[in-house]
């Protein structure tokens, strides 16, 4: 008879791990396209739990250098930006097609720098050197003057918001030609050039919307400041600066969108907008005002529209101050539950391995520095993406883990945001990706589950206890593990069991290689939700081929 630990029945589809991860663990290499995919998803150039912000850098140079199809980069910027919401990421492949291919970067130029915040970024990178020049080229240069004369004038006025690099840079580097007097005074004034070099442009060209800013910086009062609030439609950003006092902040918020009300409670809190004026200042508690804020973030018709993730609103209560009003937090509660609408319904019950080991601790942006880094931990998103996926899915089963898997108890009177605050405090330890797994094919083995979600990032490096330890012929435990959930649920009259793994860090190797049956998705946006419905609906979408469906 032939050796049988070389030829067991479950061995013919175990694949050997081909590399060993940043932990030490063994694992699987993902191609190039979707290693650069998992990066444009989940990178931020950022330091994180196993890679600094420079091997960031480094791995995308080498794996862009790996990828002879400038198309595919062009969809992935466009993807990036569009889908995975990221602005680093896609600003970098903008500036590598600049250098591979001008017609495809000029094609997907305005997609990518869809605001003037990415195009500054852009504008950064070309300068730095990091991806072979350091100035704008012929062609960049004409992308930019583009860019820069059919931008709206409330578009140059929110770019104009930041510095290093500012607007003023830009404009002073990409030399735009106007194309009207209007534009040719907006130009003069964002580059702080004195009036009489405007010519023939004057101040009676600048846009009236300028205009009506510059009075209100001008404003000797909070009153006079307050009236010209009222009717001018800019960022608030913009009003900020020159606002005087509570009265201002108050007329600011009314024209702040449910987005920048959101992200600015701290800042709202602080100019006193939640007070009521009083005798002796502002004092007491401006229950309007409460209302209105509290009104806006949890409009259902407008978070249906907007298509928002319950992401977004656990970063605002995370952010949000103690003294933060209880109404406008109860309404980030209520935010989180009608934004789980947009999280679609799966096929049929599911295990969700939630990553809570040690390296999960690190920022989600990974670390950029004082006040750049965001209170937002991987565990955190993790934990968000369970109970999303739990509340829609209410007969799936969540199972935390580190070095051994938690037992949970989901209480159904939860808020979403109450879950996923419950479920990232488990752990902490190290990792062993294939404990869900175990658990699936032991506690509920004779449940039926239409596959299993891990979400982690995917760093594990202990199997069957073991530090460094591999599963059957040389594959990871994970996948050991899997081959007998599929055999199990096979004979519970599953036909088709489905593994999704969501790597929310921008690492190149997975715990399970790309198969028919194992899907390998990047990302914390809605997108990777829509992917992982229709995957285990047994739709054909893989993360590669989604970005490659980008349509130029």
């Amino acid at each position: 008879m032939a050796n049988k630990s070389l030829f067991q029945s479950i061995t013919s589809v175990l694949p050997r791990a081909t590399v060993v991860n940043e932990a030490g663990g063994p694992a699987y290499k993902m191609s190039a396209k979707h290693a650069l995919a998992q990066m444009a998803a989940t990178g931020t150039f950022g330091n994180v739990y196993y890679a600094s912000a420079q091997n960031q850098l480094d791995a995308m140079r080498k794996l862009i250098d790996e990828i002879d199809d400038n198309e595919f980069l062009a969809k992935l910027a466009v993807y990036s930006r569009e889908r995975a919401y990221m602005k680093d990421m896609p600003a970098a492949l903008l500036v590598v097609l600049s250098t591979r291919d001008t017609k495809l970067m000029h094609q997907v130029f305005d997609r990518v720098a869809d605001n003037g915040r990415v195009l500054r970024t852009v504008f950064q990178m070309t300068r730095s050197g990091q991806f072979g020049r350091k100035g704008l080229s012929s062609s960049l240069q004409r992308a930019f003057q583009r860019w820069l004369n059919d931008a709206s004038v409330g578009k140059l006025l929110s770019a104009s918001i930041g510095n290093d690099p500012s607007l003023r840079d830009v404009l002073r580097m990409a030399r735009p030609t106007p194309k009207d007097d209007a534009r040719r005074a907006l130009f003069g004034w964002l580059t702080d050039k004195p009036v009489e070099k405007w010519a023939p442009a004057t101040a009676d060209n600048l846009p009236s919307t300028v205009q009506s800013l510059v009075a209100y910086r001008a404003a000797e009062t909070a009153e006079a400041q307050t009236l010209i609030a009222g009717d001018l439609q800019v960022r608030w950003d913009l009003l900020a600066d020159a606002a005087k006092g509570p009265l201002v902040w108050k007329a600011i918020a009314r024209q702040m969108g449910p987005q920048a009300l959101r992200m600015n409670l701290n800042t709202l809190l602080r100019h006193d907008v939640f007070k009521k004026p009083g005798i002796l200042g502002f004092a007491g508690t401006d229950n309007a005002m409460i209302d209105y804020v509290a009104g806006q973030l949890a409009d259902r018709d407008a978070i249906a529209r907007s298509r928002q993730f319950p992401y977004q609103f656990l970063a605002a209560y995370m952010n949000a101050s103690d003294e933060v009003p209880s109404k406008i937090k109860t309404a980030l509660h209520d935010a989180a539950e009608i934004a789980c609408g947009n999280v679609p319904t799966l096929p049929g019950p599911v295990i969700i391995g939630l990553d809570t080991s040690g390296s999960m601790g690190c920022s989600v942006t990974g670390n950029r520095g004082r006040g750049g880094t965001s209170k937002m931990r991987c565990v955190d998103v993790a934990a968000l993406f369970a109970a999303a996926i739990l509340r829609r899915n209410p007969d799936s089963v969540v199972i935390p883990f580190d070095t051994q898997a938690y037992k949970v108890k989901v209480d159904p009177s939860d808020t979403i945001l109450s879950l996923s605050a419950r479920l990232s405090k488990y752990g902490g330890g190290g990792t062993d990706c294939s404990l869900p797994f175990v658990e699936a094919n032991t506690r509920y083995a004779k449940q039926a589950f239409a596959g299993i979600v891990l979400v982690s990032d995917n760093e594990s490096w202990i199997a069957s206890g073991r530090r460094y330890g591999y599963g059957r012929n040389g594959s990871t435990g994970v996948m050991t593990q899997w081959e007998k959930f599929k055999k199990t649920q096979r004979g519970l009259g599953v036909v088709d069991p489905k593994l999704v793994c969501i790597d929310i860090q921008p690492y190149g190797t997975t715990q399970a290689p790309e198969r028919d049956d194992i899907l390998n998705i990047g990302g914390f946006s809605d997108a990777v939700f829509n992917v992982v419905s229709s995957f285990l609906e047994n739709d054909a979408s893989r993360f590669v081929r989604e970005v490659e469906s980008v349509e130029l």
